[in-house]
């Protein structure tokens, strides 16, 4: 079975398990648990910031993120499509009392000048602008890598309307190893972010939020309000730091399977754009299959994939998915996607 559904399906190696086994732990509520404080301590450092924090999920990281930089009632500006407001079931209004507008959908290839004239400011009986968020790499953007240049020019906009920028960087290594930017690069460009250990670094579960000194203090106690403080989670954080020793570099081996899945489907006219990373997206529009009969026909011939709407569907590489897998999928998918 060639699982391409998504690339938080990976199973723990037996190095992270073992890794597992031997960690040091205590109570992290207390911030008493020496793996996760050193696992905060390193995410801090490859960033370029003062502080991180360990957290059960991305979503939880992401909106504890948000919480440090909008204040309830004002706005967050961010894409159509971002995780933030499309897969995290309306957490910002919900949690944070954050109200959010959207830019059209554009992926990677978003435009600052387009985020400048959407800012409102103080005043004029309108929600004010607070705070701008970017997705590196893009989920539903076809995990796209938006360019260095583009982040520079959007920092400019944030700092001259006075907003802080945040990424939601759950595949931020992704776009590190593909694009070669150092990641404290990345860090120096945002106020917060939140990056991901669960999905390619193939830990079992967890999210950082990286921050400055005072903004991670403040999030421990909304970490807590919001049921996400844990207490011998030790056992967890030594996943992350055996992924970030051991899972980093190889992410360019799911680059380059998905290269070899994108070259097999490019002649049947599905795919959706250029493939970057790990994610290989499909527009089915005017196909004979829709995603879900595409699903179900990849299934009984052993091939996953992922459903992202009518006519959209995902292929995603990562640890579990080898040269075999690739190999099967590539001989699969072409045949049932011929016109």
């Amino acid at each position: 079975m060639a699982d391409l559904r998504s690339d938080t399906v990976t199973r723990p190696t037996a190095g992270m398990r073992e890794a597992m086994a031997a960690a040091e732990v205590g109570d992290d509520v207390y911030a008493e648990d020496p793996t996760v404080n050193a696992l905060e301590a390193e995410v801090a450092a490859l960033f370029g910031h003062e502080a991180a924090l360990f957290a059960p999920t991305g979503t939880m990281a992401n909106q504890i993120a948000l919480q440090l930089v909008v204040p309830p009632g004002d706005e967050l500006l961010c894409d159509a499509d971002a995780h933030v407001v499309t897969y995290e079931v309306g957490a910002a209004a919900a949690y944070g009392a954050i109200s959010t507008r959207t830019w059209p959908t554009l992926g990677a290839g978003l435009d600052p000048a387009v985020v400048a004239a959407m800012i409102r400011p103080d005043g004029y009986f309108a929600v004010p602008t607070r705070a701008i968020a970017v997705e590196q790499t893009h989920n539903r953007g076809g995990g796209g890598v938006i360019p260095l240049a583009t982040l520079r020019e959007l920092r400019r906009v944030a700092d001259t309307a006075g907003l802080a920028l945040h990424c939601d960087g759950a595949r931020i290594w992704h776009a590190h190893v593909a694009d070669g930017v150092p990641l404290h690069e990345y860090g120096g460009l945002f106020d917060t972010l939140s990056v991901c250990l669960s999905k390619g670094l193939g830990a079992p579960v967890g999210s950082l939020v990286v921050g400055s000194a005072a903004r991670i203090d403040r999030a421990r106690f909304l970490r807590k309000r919001m049921g996400g403080g844990m207490r011998q989670v030790g056992v967890l954080a030594a996943a992350g730091r055996y992924a970030l020793a051991h899972h980093l570099d190889r992410l360019a081996d799911d680059h380059a399977r998905a290269a070899r899945l994108a070259e097999a489907l490019a002649p049947c006219g599905v795919l959706a754009g250029p493939v970057r990373t790990n994610i290989v997206p499909l527009d089915l529009t005017g196909h004979r299959l829709d995603a879900r009969a595409l699903a179900t026909a990849a299934r009984a011939e052993g091939v996953l994939l992922s459903v992202l709407g009518p006519r959209t569907a995902r292929l995603v590489t990562h640890l579990d998915v080898d040269d075999a897998a690739i190999d099967h999928a590539a001989k699969i998918l072409p045949d049932l996607l011929t016109p």
